[in-house]
């Protein structure tokens, strides 16, 4: 590599649960650097998934942290051409990229829902992937499934 590799920035913790995540999830939400309206959205999501599972003892945090956790991959596939032929290599996922791509497929799905307010459709997204459900956890599950067939390319790893 020629030049040298940026340093990461320092996230601040958000206001209202004093968390990194939070801060993180809200900078993915973020369109055109509205980040109060994200947070807006965001609390407005966890109200309304505290309203709805209130037979769950957990809070709110709690039950989206837990969601991240169930839709977080633990391996991937990357394109290897090796000879002419491009293999699908399955490869384990850094940390730091493990939270990223749960945060943007929860992200994603939501804004794909049918729903009123973007904190309806994310409500809803949260509370499917904490019950191991919808569109996030379904691709979390076929990144899987990809890595597992192509199991057998897995000496190509770089």
């Amino acid at each position: 590599m020629r030049k040298a590799k940026p340093k990461k920035r320092l996230i601040l913790p958000d206001p209202v649960f004093n968390d990194k995540k939070v801060s993180k999830f809200v900078n993915h939400l973020m369109y055109d650097g509205k980040k109060n309206t994200s947070y807006e959205i965001f609390y407005a999501a966890l109200n309304n998934v505290e309203a709805k599972m209130k037979d769950v003892e957990k809070s709110a945090l709690e039950i989206w942290k837990e969601a991240l956790d169930n839709i977080t991959p633990q391996v991937e596939v990357k394109s290897r051409r090796i000879g002419g032929a491009t293999f699908q290599v399955p490869t384990e996922i850094r940390p730091d990229r493990k939270e990223s791509i749960s945060m943007k497929n929860m992200i994603a799905f939501a804004r794909k829902r049918g729903g009123k307010t973007m904190a309806d459709k994310l409500a809803a997204e949260i509370m499917d992937a904490y019950n191991n459900q919808g569109g996030a956890f379904k691709r979390k599950e076929d990144m899987h499934r990809m890595a597992e067939a192509n199991r057998a390319f897995a000496h190509f790893r770089f």
